[in-house]
């Protein structure tokens, strides 16, 4: 009973776990999509190519964005870097959800509920941090604490 009123650090830890490896599975899906064009995508210049044709995105933005994704996505499920990119990743859903989908409404085709949701798991892990169970904790938790 105690562990459905009380919490405690691993718990704490292995929930971020889980939503970091979520949303880096999706955000690295999405880049991959991107970058390589596998998972159906289309690759990096017919990228930078339809985006910047249809949305009138300098081509050095649509880069940015496609290895926020791709790259933020593989370091969210390492936890490396994860407030780093975690911001990188909410930026880049904060335009998607006003740049691309807001005029689209929040549901329904092309709404804008799958890139907020996203974006406020990103925003989360930026606050919270990347847990017990994560290459940030193992890199640098420990050397913060032999230098206290």
């Amino acid at each position: 009973m105690k562990v459905f009123i009380h919490s405690n650090q691993k718990l704490i830890g292995t929930a971020m776990l889980v939503i970091r490896v979520a949303l880096g599975a999706i955000m690295f899906a999405h880049g991959a999509q991107k970058v390589l064009g596998i998972f159906g995508g289309k690759g990096l210049d017919a990228t930078v190519a339809g985006m910047g044709t249809a949305l009138g995105i300098p081509a050095w933005l649509v880069y940015l964005s496609a290895f926020t994704e791709f790259l933020g996505g593989i370091a969210m499920i390492l936890g490396l870097l994860t407030r780093f990119f975690g911001i990188a990743i909410t930026i880049n859903m904060a335009v998607a959800v006003i740049g691309v989908h807001l005029k689209n409404g929040m549901l329904g085709q092309g709404g804008y509920e799958y890139a907020l949701s996203l974006g406020i798991m990103a925003l989360a892990v930026t606050f919270a941090g990347p847990g017990l169970f994560s290459l940030d904790h193992v890199l640098f938790h420990r050397k913060a604490a032999k230098n206290s």
